[in-house]
């Protein structure tokens, strides 16, 4: 049998790919390559513009590559959303100050390099947080540690996209089931369905029994959740590249909804597990605390493995893009965009293998709380 044609349309179809990669990444080198000035003071690039200049001639003005500022920057929460070169989508900042609540947009700051007066303070953006400036035009350190920040960062930006799209997902499937009752799923049911009753079957059920169906809400919420936001974080251009699960301040609230949801439906099995343990009474000194210490570790350790799994993802990728750029030569762009293109089809299987383990650890924490006692 001939197999040729087969062979040379998959030659053809990674060849296709490879050459997107190369364009994709030669559109956003400036992108990538740009130092933020809200990151590297102006001072600081001068000072670099002068030391290559007396040692590399032919190099005159040209900024040195720091691959660890970049990576950081990208990774980290910011008051403006990258586009594409030097643009940028400027974001909401609201703070309350000891003068009252304040709201402007983040584009006055002109990516850090210019400060903002408003009818109450005078704001300064370093190293993307915002501060008060006193009348000496420096930094108001005492002043700034009673600033609190309520901004719509990029990450809550993001936040706000992935809930869209998953009401938009779900109003969508609703709406399809209730015109075609009876009927076998067609379109987007057909895709949404087996994950439900995959979330049902293999996470809810055998883990939390036969109390599961009051608590499908929030592991489906959970669940989808985590997993658009890993995969919206995965996209290079906007409105993905956002590291929201990334973020251990959203992390942290997700682990805390687990506690509460745990220790709220505890029933008294549970607590008496923990403060009066199948144990001999004198091990109760060291059992209790132990007990006790368990239940804020298990919340501790999801907030913990999503963060740090995320965000290694998306550093090893961004290393892997910065060796262009370290090495100064599109000799190693095809290495480098091979195992780019490697960690992103890996990075793919680790935001749904992510958001299965949250949701498989809350229902077994969830099952342990309200197991009967036989």
């Amino acid at each position: 049998m001939d197999c040729s044609h087969v062979f040379e349309f998959k030659v053809n179809r990674l060849i296709v790919v490879f050459t997107l990669f190369l364009a994709f990444f030669s559109v956003a080198s400036p992108a990538f390559s740009q130092v933020d000035s809200n990151i590297v003071a102006p001072d600081a690039l001068a000072v670099s513009g002068s030391s290559e200049e007396g040692s590399h001639g032919a190099n005159h003005g040209k900024e040195k590559f720091e691959p660890t500022k970049v990576i950081m920057e990208h990774i980290a929460d910011s008051h403006m959303w990258h586009l594409w070169g030097h643009t940028s989508l400027p974001l909401p900042v609201i703070v309350y100050t000891a003068a009252g609540l304040d709201l402007f947009s983040s584009g006055h700051f002109h990516h850090g390099e210019h400060d903002y007066t408003s009818e109450k303070n005078t704001y300064r953006l370093v190293h993307d947080k915002v501060k008060i400036v006193g009348q000496d035009g420096q930094v108001d350190e005492a002043a700034t540690a009673k600033l609190i920040d309520f901004s719509i960062t990029k990450n809550v930006a993001a936040m706000f996209v992935a809930i869209a799209v998953i009401l938009a997902i779900f109003i969508s499937v609703a709406g399809a089931y209730k015109k075609r009752v009876g009927k076998a799923p067609k379109g987007l049911q057909s895709f949404v369905e087996p994950i439900i009753v995959f979330v049902r079957d293999d996470i809810a059920k055998p883990n939390i029994g036969h109390k599961y169906a009051q608590f499908m809400p929030y592991l489906l919420t959970v669940f989808f959740f985590i997993w658009i936001n890993n995969v919206m974080g995965l996209i290079p251009i906007f409105p993905g590249g956002a590291n929201v699960t990334g973020n251990i301040a959203l992390t942290f609230v997700l682990a805390l909804g687990t506690m509460i949801i745990v220790n709220l439906n505890a029933n008294k099995y549970y607590w008496k597990h923990i403060f009066m343990p199948d144990v001999p009474w004198w091990l109760y000194p060291i059992m209790i605390p132990v007990e006790l210490i368990g239940v804020f570790s298990r919340p501790f350790a999801l907030m913990i493995r999503l963060f740090a799994n995320i965000t290694a993802g998306h550093i090893i990728v961004l290393s892997l893009i910065s060796l262009i750029f370290i090495f100064e030569t599109l000799a190693i762009a095809p290495v480098s965009v091979a195992f780019v293109l490697f960690m992103d089809v890996l990075e793919l299987l680790v935001a749904f293998l992510q958001a299965f383990i949250f949701t498989l650890l809350t229902a077994l924490f969830i099952g342990m709380a309200v197991d009967e006692h036989h």
